[in-house]
């Protein structure tokens, strides 16, 4: 039995862009471009990336939300793990749904995530009356051991959404996530409507849940001192490509790709000397870009070549498991 839960073999997620009265489409979106990678059992996997990379439409597509243009999800859950499934080769409604209780997602924004017209009671009972599990007081039951996993007092159970602050509001989104012991869960930018102090609670909460259960986490993040807390291994995506792949400490101590440096660079450190000149985005603007054979970093990479503006570098082994791509690295 293998120990990867989710496999991503070449996935590419195109949408269409359309113009004129009649919708005609003029071209393509290449929101996700050929990534490759996979997700180990009982681990936490981070993407990260600025907005617009790719990092929800891919776990949109492990989750089935969408489907993708081209390659494959593997997904090794549940009583799928001797024989991995793909959502495309489930076409009985009845299994799609069994493999849904075991995959889960928490979503980005904790405001628009929960029905404001249901108590917490219901929002948390629902996934149990939806998958059929326990009889009226074990689903009690299990509601209240959710709260109190989540650190919230049962004496919220008959309250509405609005009645919360946006941390607890977030809590309550990790509990019905929860709520049926799912394997594999998606964490998508879970703190980023947050404020910082609060951010600290949930990634806390959401670390001791995962050493608690072992919980297989995939998680979506633009910030990296969140990601360097939580995540064990990482993949850096720039316009739908994957551009560095690998552990905590190769990511955060030895970044090799450019653009991770970038990243690295960006954030905020206090007492920390500004970036690098030749980091700077903003001085090659007019630069041309790769194009759709080229690197998708090229216009602002400080290290590019002709080489890299006619071919795509592939992610390539750098050594102890890490992934590049990158012809200058």
């Amino acid at each position: 039995m293998s120990d990867n839960c989710i496999d991503i073999k070449d996935l590419k997620v195109h949408f269409p862009t359309r113009s004129g009265v009649i919708g005609k489409i003029t071209g393509w979106t290449r929101a996700v471009d050929g990534i490759s990678f996979q997700v180990m059992r009982g681990e936490v996997f981070a993407v990260v990336g600025e907005s617009g990379c790719g990092k929800t439409t891919t776990a949109q597509a492990v989750m089935g939300l969408i489907s993708p243009t081209a390659g494959s999800i593997h997904l090794s859950i549940g009583g799928h793990r001797e024989k991995p499934a793909t959502w495309a080769g489930l076409r009985d409604a009845a299994e799609r749904k069994k493999l849904r209780r075991q995959m889960q997602i928490v979503f980005q924004d904790p405001y628009s995530s929960l029905n404001p017209r249901m108590t917490v009671r219901t929002i948390l009972e629902e996934p149990l009356i939806i998958h059929k599990l326990g009889t009226k007081k074990e689903r009690e039951a299990r509601i209240a051991e959710l709260l109190d996993q989540v650190g919230l007092s049962p004496s919220y159970l008959d309250r509405y959404p609005h009645e919360f602050s946006g941390g607890q509001r977030q809590r309550i989104g990790i509990a019905r996530a929860l709520a049926t012991s799912p394997e594999f869960i998606v964490a998508d930018e879970p703190v980023s409507a947050l404020d910082v102090s609060i951010q600290a609670q949930i990634i806390n909460l959401l670390q001791d849940l995962q050493q608690r259960y072992s919980q297989t986490m995939l998680f979506i993040s633009h910030d990296l001192a969140v990601v360097r807390h939580i995540a064990n291994r990482i993949a850096v995506m720039y316009q739908g490509r994957i551009m560095e792949l690998g552990d905590n400490e190769q990511i955060f101590s030895s970044p090799a790709h450019p653009y991770t440096e970038l990243l690295l660079k960006s954030v905020p450190t206090i007492g920390a000397a500004p970036a690098p000149k030749n980091l700077n985005v903003d001085e090659d603007r007019d630069a041309p870009d790769g194009g759709e054979n080229g690197c998708a970093f090229y216009s602002r990479c400080a290290w590019r070549s002709q080489r890299c503006r006619e071919e795509t570098p592939a992610p390539e082994n750098f050594g102890g498991g890490r992934l590049v791509a990158c012809f200058n690295c």
